[in-house]
């Protein structure tokens, strides 16, 4: 036994009163743990002052998400708004008939007329696009819930006495309550990929009860065109003539003055018939837009936006006036192509006429310098000066017969300097390289399908995708594009990637093999699934993919990579896979996208906003900013996907940019 130590003993205290009881007060306590702590090794009392700093530590990083938040928030407008806009102003315009212009009365074409030859600089024997006619169609609707399937959201979405919707404050946002819309009706419903019947085919109705009846089905179109006057509301109040509308804080973000959002959804106006919108942009575009600012502007981001937009706008409408603003753009961006390799430079002042790399490398990126071809070569066609396309295909040719590909696929940088590939083993098809491959594709259907070296290289990319790229996932077997880095595979997958089913549906409509659009349809669910697997149903940026089956989650998203641009490329992958197999099943996904949308990106002030975290509904993080391709891409892209017309930009005769801007595949002879 140890000996005792001295200073071990046994207290008794006993109080004043004398009546001998227990004392069991706090100073006592005190001292009898204070004795207990005192008793411990220095190694035991450290350990447990660790735990407890961890402790506190913990506690403090959860606190925000353990905070209560409004959850029962809709982004949504109501369906009575949808109801309630003055349809009878915007009727179609007629064949080659600008807006505002007073047609001489003809009988409706069932073939577009051409613009008039003095409108076309050059001979152009593609007819502008009239603005879609909305038809109601069956197969493209949704209707209404029971009032007991929307719960105790509907009493929450109530008019206040004064007749006024309640708000609900979102960090900094005023989001309106909830509504009953088209979304909501969509929300009572199973998703897609719960539903025991298959959904509703074409010519079939979606019966659906409301509290006071049968509802009349919703035109998922017009819903798409709601949404579009929301977002460009929220643009014309807070940042009209500025580059992004910042829509929580109703400001505006600049990039490079050049109104890039008002400029990107011009032709989106036009094919969905915005009248009044369209002319008051035209309006600016005319009287503001200025090319001769002393500015620097990206050229890949300049060329696809304005150039492209211009350009596409000018062939729907007929109005040579949107022409002469493309060539006045595209003429001061030739000075990046005067480089020692003919790589062109990544930033052009085009009020100086001079260009430069960024400040930090002399290397541009593959895709950058190879993303531009189709707008410049259309220039040239319509100005009938060779330069801009002379400068574009020389691009493509040092491209063609460079060192440092891997079975087709190319590294992500090339420098302006040396004309060289540049980091190279690193294979994706993801940022940096992406549209390398889609306008392989789309220059050689531009062309009516003559330069073969382009459709090689696109066909060998393809192959060398399906050879080092293709895996799929242990637990449901999605098929997703990974990336290569020196012989390494890495299951990672930006939403970026989401343009390649549309891009290889694209060329088996044009007679490339079957197989494309086998691999396009197994793609397109897999970025369907980056949605319809996050919490708030929208997609990460980047998406890491489980290769092992003893996870159940077929992807997870670190951190980093959580957040929502508004992106276009998975919406616009299955308009190209809807028009191609009419397979409602793509309409529908698409639709639960636009819900996720409506719900957690829409702005009641007018706009939507990318969020920061998909993977919470409950505060998805807006991150307070409108990119411009919401407008010129996304939104459009939808339309198109829910329109009953094929004929509405026909893929026989336009090819889209890569911001969404079509352009007319040139006749034979051209």
């Amino acid at each position: 036994m140890y000996a005792l130590s001295s200073k071990d003993f046994v207290s008794l205290t006993v109080t004043e009163g004398g009546d001998g009881r227990y004392n069991n007060g706090k100073q006592r306590r005190r001292q009898s743990w204070w004795r207990r702590w005192k008793q411990l090794s220095r190694l035991q009392r450290t350990l447990i002052l660790l735990l407890l700093s961890a402790v506190v530590v913990c506690g403090t990083a959860m606190y925000p998400s353990l905070m209560p938040f409004p959850t029962d928030v809709s982004l949504l407008a109501g369906e009575d708004n949808w109801k309630g806009m003055d349809t009878g102003t915007l009727k179609p315009a007629l064949p080659g008939v600008i807006p505002e212009v007073v047609p001489r009365a003809v009988p409706a074409p069932e073939k577009l007329e051409l613009p008039t030859e003095q409108n076309r600089p050059a001979p152009n024997k593609h007819r502008p696009v009239v603005p879609h006619k909305r038809q109601r169609s069956r197969g493209n609707v949704s209707g209404g819930p029971t009032k007991e399937s929307q719960g105790p959201s509907e009493e929450r979405g109530a008019e206040t006495a004064d007749g006024e919707k309640p708000l609900v404050s979102w960090r900094g946002a005023i989001i309106e309550a909830e509504q009953v819309t088209e979304a909501q009706h969509m929300e009572a419903q199973p998703s897609t990929r719960q539903r025991e019947a298959p959904p509703a085919g074409p010519g079939q109705a979606v019966p659906q009860v409301a509290a006071t009846g049968l509802t009349e089905p919703i035109d998922r179109a017009e819903a798409v065109r709601e949404a579009f006057r929301h977002a460009w509301k929220g643009y014309r109040d807070f940042a009209w003539g500025h580059d992004e509308l910042k829509p929580i804080s109703k400001s505006y973000g600049e990039w490079f003055g050049l109104g890039l959002t008002l400029v990107d959804a011009l032709d989106t106006m036009w094919i969905l018939g915005l009248k009044e919108e369209f002319e008051e942009a035209k309006k600016w575009v005319a009287t503001e837009l200025n090319f001769s600012k002393n500015m620097d502007v990206n050229l890949f981001e300049t060329t696809i936006r304005i150039l492209g937009g211009l350009l596409s706008t000018y062939h729907l409408t007929g109005d040579r006036f949107f022409f002469d603003k493309a060539k006045d753009i595209g003429t001061r961006l030739m000075p990046a192509f005067k480089t020692p390799s003919k790589i062109p430079y990544s930033d052009v002042n085009i009020g100086q006429g001079k260009a430069r790399p960024p400040r930090w490398t002399s290397d541009s990126t593959v895709a950058e310098v190879t993303s531009i071809q189709l707008e410049f070569r259309e220039l040239s066609r319509l100005t009938q000066d060779p330069q801009f396309q002379n400068a574009v295909d020389e691009v493509m040719k040092i491209v063609h017969r460079l060192d440092g590909k891997h079975d087709g696929l190319v590294p992500k940088f090339i420098n302006t300097n040396s004309g060289q590939f540049t980091h190279r083993g690193v294979f994706t098809l993801g940022a940096r390289a992406d549209s390398y491959y889609e306008y392989l594709l789309k220059q050689w259907i531009q062309s009516g399908k003559k330069e073969n070296e382009l459709v090689e290289d696109y066909l060998q990319a393809v192959e060398g995708v399906k050879k080092n790229l293709l895996r799929v996932t242990a637990p449901r077997r999605l098929t997703f594009v990974g990336e290569l880095s020196h012989g390494r595979f890495s299951a990672k997958m930006d939403h970026l990637v989401c343009f390649l089913p549309g891009t290889l549906a694209l060329g088996t409509h044009h007679g490339l093999p079957a197989d494309h659009m086998e691999l396009a349809a197994r793609l397109v669910e897999t970025c369907y699934q980056m949605y319809a697997q996050m919490e708030t149903g929208l997609s990460p940026e980047i998406a890491q993919f489980n290769l092992q089956p003893r996870n159940s989650r077929d992807i997870e998203v670190k951190a980093a990579d959580r957040h929502n641009l508004l992106r276009p490329e998975t919406v616009e992958s299955l308009f190209y896979l809807y028009r191609f197999t009419q397979d409602q099943k793509y309409r529908d996904w698409g639709w639960e996208i636009f819900q996720s949308f409506n719900k957690h990106a829409r702005v009641s002030t007018g706009g939507y906003t990318s969020i920061g975290n998909v993977r919470d509904p409950a505060n998805p993080r807006p991150k307070d900013k409108m990119e411009s391709f919401f407008l010129g891409e996304t939104l459009k892209y939808l339309y198109l996907l829910f329109s009953d017309d094929p004929s509405l930009v026909s893929l026989d005769e336009y090819v889209f940019n890569t911001e969404g801007h079509p352009l007319p595949i040139w006749p034979s002879g051209s």
